[in-house]
């Protein structure tokens, strides 16, 4: 009988000395609710004798009124940075010291101190081509590392259309599995450049010029696809803090016909 699949989360996430380093990448529709998300589940964390998460959150985008209602901002924050406004709230809100970068994180990224890595990397981008860029920057980062104790691990990128979109996690690099009799465990689950690199560039030519208005962004993505997928991707990120073993390592999400379909590890 074959063995069912699993990847074993790195042992460090579940029993750490300090607080779990998290990037942020993107702090629009899905950006800001995953935020909140994360706050929840630091709270929730501490709570249950975790360290908790430090999370550093990057977008150099500034509030619009086009965004107002559709993503988490107020009209007191319009012109502010969207990675300040959401920050500040979270830390006032949790009592966090959580950071705001109002830069992009790619290949001219300066580094925060030495924050410039994170343990886990979660990205909500709205283009094919910063995907491809985050991966590159992870793939390089994972060589210079090795086994390097403070080495980045994990990768959760988020992606969305009108209704329906995904949720993927991946190593980055291999993680070390315990041997078991039970489980066939994994340790190298692929980027989502990888495994649908030809998916992501078919939907390359997708429309992601601002929107000037609420109407004109709902026409292009749906009011509830960005919480949906955060709040989902969120339960597998706490899954892995509190289970410590993964069965699934993402999904697909169809909205409109409310059908979520499990990513198996493989």
């Amino acid at each position: 009988m074959a063995l069912t699949a699993v990847h074993i989360i790195e042992k460090t996430l579940l029993q750490p000395y300090n607080p779990v380093s998290v990037h942020l990448i993107g702090a629009g529709g899905t950006g800001s609710q995953m935020l909140t998300a994360l706050g929840r589940m630091n709270q929730a964390l501490i709570g249950l004798g975790h360290p908790g998460l430090m999370v550093r959150c990057f977008d150099d985008d500034k509030v619009e009124r086009a965004n107002l209602g559709r993503q988490l901002f107020t009209t007191a924050e319009l012109g502010l940075h969207k990675s300040v406004a959401l920050i500040n709230r979270i830390n006032r809100f949790f009592g966090t010291n959580w950071k705001a970068e109002t830069e992009k994180f790619d290949k001219n990224y300066s580094g925060g101190g030495g924050d410039q890595w994170a343990t886990i990397t979660i990205s909500c981008v709205d283009t094919v081509s910063a995907r491809f860029e985050i991966g590159e920057i992870l793939n390089t980062v994972s060589k210079q590392f090795g086994n390097s104790r403070n080495r980045p691990l994990y990768w959760m990128d988020f992606g969305n259309s009108k209704d329906s979109g995904q949720v993927v996690l991946a190593t980055i690099g291999k993680i070390s599995q315990p041997a078991s009799e039970k489980f066939r465990a994994v340790e190298t689950l692929p980027f989502v450049t990888e495994e649908f690199k030809d998916l992501l560039i078919a939907s390359e030519n997708s429309d992601h010029t601002p929107s000037c208005s609420l109407a004109e962004a709902l026409a292009k993505q749906d009011l509830f696809i960005n919480s949906a997928l955060a709040n989902l991707g969120a339960s597998l990120l706490w899954q892995m803090f509190r289970e410590g073993i993964l069965y699934n390592r993402g999904f697909f999400l169809n909205l409109k016909d409310f059908r979520t379909q499990p990513l198996k590890v493989a």
